[in-house]
């Protein structure tokens, strides 16, 4: 039976929130959840963990997947398998990746028929997966049949220096006389999850020296072999090194332009934004004028707009009539600041024209310009006070 505990770590490793959560469909969190409880129920040697997945294109994902050892019986003996399932992130949909994980002491048999030579493993099974009947317990139960006809591991074997070096030992311990001495009748490099078998043949009797001298006289042909391999591969992984180093030193310059492109845009953008900003401002200043200005217009007709119905005709004039001292002010200093714009504009035709002289004329409108800056700048006084009493009474009527 499967512990409470097991389930409910599983149900938080598929309901987890957040940057570690699993990739995996909401509407299959449960289905998947029954699969991995099957597959330990059924399975307890193996266990279920999140891990990093690395897809082709370099892309790192958090995804779930059994590790352990699964059990096999090939010719009435019983073994274990370690094997790794992956669920990817079409799971259930899609069936899982399966490897086959040789530990130091084993090699994978070449040119099986069912595991590559990278622990790839294709079964009938996978192909044919079907979602929703297929599930982990039967690819498990299927792995485990198969293994069993063709086992996919093999065992490394003590090499023939190994054996050389237990013979030369066991020498130093027995007496000068002849005695039967084990010698190694299988020599083939790997067995099934086993040592190889050894035979007794009965050797003639000799002393330390003579055997450590065969042992120096000898050359492994294999040892020879393995030399030669370890060169020629050194030398294919120099040379591929050199050639990956010049891949990424060509990328590392596109990128480098790139990142230069980036930051050129990133400032423009930066200026861009700035500007808006800016405007923004400015915009919402003037908006905000706009609507006093709109506050005080409805203001004043909603005081005067019941004056028309009692009054006949009106006089342009009278209809304009400062409401306070500051706004009569005011008018008095636009009027003459307007005045004094149409008296620059007659002495600047006047000059054009030549009736008055280059001399007066600077005095003119020196004496004029300085009349009118009084002028302007007054207004500017008392058009701030007004603002600041029209935005006081637009506040205390909204607080009211």
């Amino acid at each position: 039976m499967v512990s409470s505990a097991q389930q409910h770590y599983l149900r938080s490793l598929l309901t987890q929130r957040g940057p570690d959560s699993l990739p995996y469909s909401d509407g299959l969190g449960t289905l998947i959840e029954q699969h991995l409880l099957a597959l330990t129920q059924d399975f307890p040697s193996l266990l279920i963990i999140p891990s990093p997945f690395f897809e082709d294109d370099g892309t790192c994902v958090q995804l779930l997947q059994a590790e352990g050892t699964i059990p096999m019986t090939f010719r009435g003996s019983p073994y274990n398998i370690p094997i790794t399932m992956w669920l990817l992130e079409s799971y259930p949909i899609s069936s899982p990746l399966v490897f086959v994980s040789p530990t130091s002491d084993m090699v994978i048999k070449p040119h099986h028929q069912h595991v590559s030579k990278s622990g790839v493993v294709s079964l009938p099974y996978l192909v044919n997966w079907a979602y929703p009947n297929s599930n982990l317990a039967d690819l498990a139960r299927s792995l485990s049949r198969i293994f069993g006809l063709d086992p996919p591991l093999f065992t490394k074997v003590a090499s023939l220096k190994n054996a050389i070096d237990e013979f030369s030992l066991a020498s130093q311990t027995s007496s000068s006389h002849s005695s039967p001495l084990s010698s190694t009748s299988n020599m083939n490099d790997y067995s099934f999850l086993s040592p190889s078998s050894s035979t007794s043949s009965p050797s003639s009797s000799s002393s330390t020296e003579d055997l450590q001298m065969s042992h120096n006289q000898y050359i492994d042909p294999s040892e020879v072999f393995r030399q030669n391999a370890i060169k020629a591969l050194s030398a294919r992984m120099k040379l591929g090194l050199a050639e990956h180093q010049s891949m990424r030193d060509a990328d590392m310059k596109k990128l480098t332009a790139t990142e230069a492109q980036l930051k050129t845009r990133h400032k423009k953008i930066m200026l861009a934004v700035d500007r808006q900003q800016r405007e923004r401002e400015a915009l919402e200043h003037k908006l905000q004028i706009l609507r006093t200005n709109i506050d005080v217009v409805e203001t004043w007709l909603g005081a005067n707009n019941c004056k028309l119905h009692h009054c006949g005709e009106i006089d342009v004039d009278d209809v304009f009539v400062p409401c306070d001292a500051l706004s009569n002010q005011m008018l008095k200093n636009k009027s003459a600041d307007l005045a004094l714009d149409d008296v620059l504009y007659s002495l600047d035709k006047a000059v054009h024209q030549g009736v008055m002289p280059m001399d007066a004329y600077l005095r003119h409108v020196r004496t004029i310009a300085r009349e009118q800056f009084f002028y302007r700048a007054t207004s500017m006084k008392i058009e701030a006070i007004q603002r600041q009493e029209q935005i006081s009474s637009i506040a205390a009527r909204y607080t009211v």
